[in-house]
């Protein structure tokens, strides 16, 4: 499998509770069939785990924000990949963990505090989702790799099937 895109992590969030942000706890084990171990959005579907780039945080603090990983609700904060441009179905090494995407974005219903005070939230346009394939373990620095990215074709019939 040849590696097509790389960048790296640089935060891994959880929370005990849904609706809040998340704090940078710097590591987390990754489970098949669940998301990260202690995280309250994990379980077992297809939004175990969700990415957001650095790059669209930074979007928001152009904005006036002050915002930090976490903050939009993301367990993995990453640099250097263009998160919401993979293709369902695309998979990726992070850490020692293994995931592949199942959505991008996600349909906001109440608009959240971010979304208040900017008029604008970057989450469910640029956020993905990941399902996790092999366990291991995700800590900051970490390399992400991206391994495979699924076809046009694949990612059609992917999100038809949802």
């Amino acid at each position: 499998m040849e590696t097509t895109k790389k960048g790296k992590v640089v935060a891994v969030c959880v929370s005990d509770r849904t609706g809040i942000p998340k704090h940078n706890v710097g590591a987390g084990q990754l489970r098949v069939d669940w998301g990260i171990e202690g995280d309250a959005h994990a379980g077992n579907w297809h939004r175990q785990v969700s990415l957001l780039a650095i790059e669209s945080i930074d979007k928001m603090r152009a904005k006036g924000l002050k915002v930090r990983p976490g903050s939009f609700a993301e367990n993995i904060t990453t640099e250097g990949v263009e998160l919401y441009t993979l293709p369902v179905g695309t998979r990726m090494r992070l850490g020692s963990a293994l995931g592949e995407v199942t959505q991008i974005g996600k349909v906001c219903h109440d608009k959240c505090a971010i979304y208040r005070q900017a008029g604008d939230c970057v989450m469910p346009r640029e956020g993905i989702f990941i399902k996790v394939l092999e366990p291991g373990e995700v800590k900051v620095g970490d390399a992400i790799e991206i391994l495979d990215e699924a076809s046009s074709d694949q990612a059609a019939a992917s999100v038809a099937a949802e």
